[in-house]
């Protein structure tokens, strides 16, 4: 499972395919998957990663990483999850955006102070 997963471009590195796999982010139909379960032509497959939550359709078997263009053929997303995930990231667009109201990185000594008085803190 992790080699696929890694293969097709789900995660960077095995490492992080087998700890998705450890805490339970993959499964295989309604059972949670292990890194080492075997990848069937056929399976139903839901990844959580950082991207979002794909539902996909296992359309190829492959041990090693090649280009993302064959990685792309190893799968298929269903039409529901690709849409979640459409809606979702239009979410987030919309979400409003909280910027601080100093201009560099540091606050000044000033600035401390405020955030202080704000906080309650002195």
């Amino acid at each position: 499972m992790d080699k696929w997963l890694w293969a097709a471009r789900f995660f960077k590195t095995r490492a992080l395919a087998a700890k998705a796999c450890e805490l339970g982010r993959v499964q295989a139909g309604t059972v949670v998957a292990k890194a080492s379960r075997d990848v069937k032509v056929g399976d139903m497959l839901r990844v959580k990663n950082e991207s979002g939550e794909f539902v996909v359709e296992v359309l190829g078997v492959s041990e090693v990483r090649g280009p993302a263009a064959v990685a792309q053929t190893m799968y298929r997303e269903t039409d529901a999850s690709r849409e979640q995930r459409r809606t979702l990231a239009e979410a987030r667009k919309s979400m409003p955006i909280y910027e601080s109201t100093w201009e560099g990185g540091r606050p000044t000594k000033r600035d401390r102070r405020t955030l202080n008085r704000v906080r309650g803190r002195g």
